[in-house]
């Protein structure tokens, strides 16, 4: 199970990012586990995740659906911003 990392900006400020439950719930159906998120201290507008994905394939189609768009607009994350790093 291949371990990422996402980075992207956000547009709702920090603090709303941090407490969303649309992450987990988005990413829990397609067995996403041990979610972590971080913060740039410099730029709180900058923020990344970490998590372990079972099905890379299945990460990709979801992150085209209308229920990621819903989430990332909830979230203020700026798509076009997202950058996904796999652990090799």
């Amino acid at each position: 199970m291949p371990t990422i990392i996402a980075h992207h900006n956000i547009t709702k400020g920090a603090e709303h990012w941090l407490k969303s439950p649309k992450r987990n719930a988005f990413f829990g159906t397609i067995g996403v586990t041990n979610i972590r998120t971080f913060v740039d201290p410099q730029d709180p507008s900058r923020v990344a995740i970490l998590m372990d994905v079972p099905d890379m394939d299945a990460l990709s189609k979801a992150m085209q659906s209308q229920p990621a768009a819903d989430a990332m607009t909830y979230d203020g994350v700026v798509p076009e911003s997202i950058v996904i790093l796999v652990e090799r």
